[in-house]
């Protein structure tokens, strides 16, 4: 096939074109700004758009179909050029529902762990040399894309994200994939400029769950009451198979997973990763390996990239970092890092970066999230405020909201910086958990703390 992309340069559809080229077919796309790793990664392949801009010549009828981006618009000349032409035009979840149409789906949707089982699931499928397509949201060890298409293989794994499809396709990405077997981690309110109330935000979980196909599988966490709820009233005619947190403990920095055959130390920690395993070991064995297999392979897991990543450790100081932005994530990553070192001093510094967190009634949500930091520290940006066109924030009100006994807040990277610098990590662990980059420090300045 011959495809075009408008927008290629994004996280998710680069790495869409890069498969879809390394399947056969012949790529083309265009953009008006591409950063990195998304460049040199196009470069690589030979996809990179020639010079910067839309242009309408890029659009011809021998083109079998255009994939649109987020960032494309509805008048963009190449989308109006092709159009006209009467082309086949597709968002992004579209296009890998296409690819996939005559495979067995299998989508993980949730508000939260979603990329982590994914990968889970990855892993053990390559450990095991059990060949499947995928698409994941995020960098994982021993994966050089994030998406991968064949037309031969049976299964296609995809993290199903409940955001909008493009700006032209206002459902969320996972209402169009159709899965034949789903698993729903966990619910809690997120994306507020997208859903405005957490009644909608829920609804989305449930048409999800009413688009598996019939007869096909819902595995799902039943701690979580919402999840719950939604799997026991639909009147979809699925199976439908229930997980919890396993039994495990802490001994020595390690959690160990207690099964039938024996204590298992893993390589990941916190209760909310051991309830990911669970999700993640009933897909795996609904796609043909069993348990023991599964336990064999997940023994190595080490984590999704940016979710409890190890960035420096002494032998009295360890960081680690973390894309926990929203309150759930927040709350259960400090708990995890608690739990696995009781006796250290946790020294959580959170930054303030998304829509929903700078918004000043979504802040309530974020009550008590820290309480298991010994100390905690918020950054936040007033321009990126500005730039959302946000209400402005003081920093009492972020301390008002969070209601941590030992609160910081910082608005200035300088100023961060200047106090981490001045703090003492003997006996200590500090979590770092942002979706951004704490207004520009690098991690190799926070790796120089300890």
């Amino acid at each position: 096939m011959r495809i075009h992309f408008i927008a290629i340069g994004g996280s998710a559809m680069h790495s869409l074109a890069i498969a879809l080229k390394e399947k056969g077919d012949e790529i083309t796309g265009s953009d008006d700004a591409i950063y990195e790793p998304s460049y040199s990664n196009l470069k690589s392949h030979h996809i990179l758009p020639a010079k910067m801009g839309w242009f309408e010549e890029n659009i011809s009828e021998d083109i079998d179909a255009v994939i649109l981006g987020m960032h494309a618009r509805a008048d963009n000349p190449e989308l109006l050029r092709a159009k006209k032409l009467g082309l086949s035009i597709y968002s992004y979840p579209e296009f890998l529902f296409e690819q996939s149409k005559d495979k067995t789906r299998v989508v993980i949707g949730g508000s939260h762990g979603k990329t982590t089982i994914t990968a889970m699931i990855l892993h053990v499928m390559k450990y095991h040399e059990k060949e499947i397509d995928y698409m994941i949201g995020a960098p994982v060890t021993g994966i050089s894309n994030s998406v991968h298409l064949t037309r031969e293989n049976d299964f296609m794994l995809i993290e199903g994200d409940e955001y909008l499809s493009s700006a032209l396709d206002r459902r969320p990405k996972f209402h169009l994939y159709k899965p034949n077997i789903a698993l729903l981690s966990g619910i809690a309110w997120d994306h507020i400029n997208v859903f405005p109330s957490y009644e909608n935000y829920v609804e989305q979980f449930k048409i999800f769950v009413d688009s598996i196909v019939n007869g096909g599988i819902l595995v799902y966490n039943e701690e979580d009451d919402e999840v719950k709820n939604i799997a026991v009233s639909t009147q979809n005619p699925i199976r439908k198979h229930p997980y919890s947190t396993p039994a495990y403990y802490t001994e020595n920095g390690k959690s160990i997973l207690e099964t039938a055959e024996g204590d298992l130390p893993l390589e990941i920690f916190g209760k909310h990763n051991l309830n990911n395993l669970s999700g993640a070991k009933w897909i795996c064995q609904h796609m043909g390996i069993d348990e023991d297999d599964f336990y064999e392979a997940i023994a190595s897991f080490k984590g999704a990239a940016k979710r409890l990543e190890k960035l420096a450790e002494t032998s009295s100081a360890v960081i680690y970092k973390d894309f926990a932005h929203s309150p759930s994530k927040v709350a259960a990553t400090t708990a995890a890092v608690k739990e696995q070192f009781p006796n250290r001093k946790v020294i959580a510094c959170l930054e303030l970066h998304t829509y929903s967190s700078l918004n000043s009634e979504f802040l309530k949500e974020y009550r008590g999230t820290l309480n298991m930091a010994d100390e905690a520290l918020v950054f936040y940006s007033p321009e990126a405020i500005e730039i959302k066109k946000l209400e402005p924030i003081g920093k009492e009100y972020i301390v008002e909201s969070f209601r941590h006994k030992n609160l910081k807040v910082f608005t200035n990277s300088e100023d961060l910086k200047r106090s981490l610098e001045n703090t003492d990590f003997n006996n200590s662990v500090l979590l770092l958990m942002s979706s951004g980059n704490y207004g520009g420090i690098q991690n190799e300045e926070f790796k120089n703390l300890i």
